[in-house]
């Protein structure tokens, strides 16, 4: 058994989040058969990742605050505190604060085959999509 050092929070970087996003890492693989990552991931209101993907899929657990889900067909979801959203693997999507919140959440994702293809980075997002012109569904 380990107790794990705590390594350093760290800001995400302004190419892939917009606004103030702050990263500290829970746990990553220790062996070569491992792919699990796991993070506490901060958002400061209204900050918000660029769309992406996931090789493997993702899980996030809102553990303070709202957070805001977006897909390319338009969706919005908030989901608050206490619940947990998974995006299946290779799926366009988006997370956020919602409006005027801070909001935290718990990113639990498997390294892909080929680490490269584990998180596919694409363009911010707009203010359009952020603030939602398709269906929403409020938790």
């Amino acid at each position: 058994m380990n107790i794990e050092p705590t390594p350093p929070t760290v800001k995400n970087p302004p190419d892939r989040f917009a606004g103030d996003v702050w990263l500290d890492t829970i746990a990553t693989p220790h062996e070569p058969d491992q792919r699990m990552t796991v993070a506490t991931v901060r958002f400061a209101p209204g900050a918000r990742t660029a769309w992406h993907s996931h090789a493997r899929g993702q899980y996030l657990r809102v553990t303070q605050g709202v957070a805001r889900f977006g897909h390319r067909d338009g969706t919005i979801i908030d989901v608050p505190a206490g619940q947990t959203l998974y995006t299946p693997p290779d799926e366009d999507h988006w997370h956020a604060a919602a409006p005027g919140c801070f909001m935290e959440h718990i990113a639990m994702l498997e390294a892909g085959d080929d680490p490269v293809t584990t998180t596919i980075w694409k363009e911010h997002i707009t203010d359009e999509e952020y603030l939602g012109r398709g269906v929403r569904d409020e938790r």
